[in-house]
């Protein structure tokens, strides 16, 4: 089913274009938070598990993809500022989940912390709350290329670090698609990285004991940069977290095979829906809220 397109005005500063694909079975409506450099096309394989059971609702932050030609991207925005924008299409779409993906955790963070009053549930994929010593020297390395705009170099960075288990087709495409981008989108990218690596994780971590609805944090067992150890950090920050690890995956989850993708729908729809276990339930042997995977016998040991 093709997508609704539609530009919506945010914070009177920003047009966000849209895509709103219609469920024919709607249990709720969940909007999708792409990560840096990325665009809705990132989220392909992730709209066929959700579109049979939600209405899913995909945007591009103002300076890249369908959205920059809507806008003059004169200076980069910052993390609040796309959070405003995430609430606001929450109200408008009347969204009742969130799942974010990568660095659109900061931003789906910071929008949770303001409690939407929509908002049930949300999953954040590929993400965790430690600059651990992989991250770091990614991100060292990223913004020198960054801010000189060395295009092929960031492409081989990215296939060559976060990118390492996608199969060489995605790489291809990860790789062509780095090199076109704007001059403005890698400045962007520079200037949140520049935050990260001068505040840690503080700048997205801010609020986030104001967060009352249940997350669910997926990682996968081979990323060695938002591993599954770290993602359990989030707990010591927020009071209803439940984990799954992905066997066989790195940083890119359901984009990198099969068996990650089939691993990650389970993981995502079984959260959401209430059919894996929830808080209060023992899990033996296992921390609080545990979140079982794909087979029985593989807990997200997180």
């Amino acid at each position: 089913m093709k997508p609704e397109h539609e530009v919506v005005e945010t914070l009177g500063l920003f047009r966000i274009h849209t895509h709103y694909y219609a469920s024919p079975a709607p249990q709720g409506t969940i909007i999708l938070v792409n990560g840096s450099l990325a665009t809705m096309a990132a989220f392909a394989q992730t709209v066929r598990f959700l579109q049979p059971h939600f209405n899913v609702v995909l945007f591009d932050e103002p300076y890249s993809g369908e959205s920059k030609r809507y806008n003059a991207n004169q200076r980069p925005i910052t993390k609040e500022q796309e959070a405003g924008i995430l609430l606001e299409l929450i109200a408008h779409f009347h969204a009742d989940h969130m799942l974010s993906f990568s660095w659109g955790g900061a931003s789906a963070l910071l929008a949770l912390a303001q409690r939407p009053p929509s908002i049930r549930k949300a999953v954040v994929m590929a993400f965790s709350p430690l600059i651990n010593s992989a991250m770091r020297d990614y991100l060292e390395n990223g913004i020198d290329l960054l801010l000189n705009c060395e295009r092929r170099k960031l492409g081989m960075l990215l296939n060559d670090t976060i990118g390492e288990h996608l199969p060489s087709l995605v790489k291809r495409y990860n790789f062509r698609h780095i090199i076109s981008l704007d001059e403005h989108e890698y400045q962007q990218m520079a200037f949140h990285v520049s935050q990260v690596l001068t505040q840690d994780t503080r700048c997205y971590l801010t609020g986030s004991a104001n967060i009352d609805v249940p997350l669910l944090f997926i990682n996968g067992d081979l990323d060695r940069y938002t591993s599954p150890q770290d993602a359990r950090h989030f707990s010591r920050h927020m009071r209803d977290c439940a984990y799954a690890t992905v066997t066989g995956a790195g940083h890119f989850l359901d984009m990198e095979n099969k068996e990650a993708w089939q691993q990650t729908r389970d993981a995502v729809l079984g959260f959401i829906t209430n059919s894996l276990p929830q808080h209060g339930q023992a899990q033996p042997a296992v921390a609080p809220r545990q979140v079982v995977g794909l087979k029985q016998n593989q807990l997200g040991l997180v």
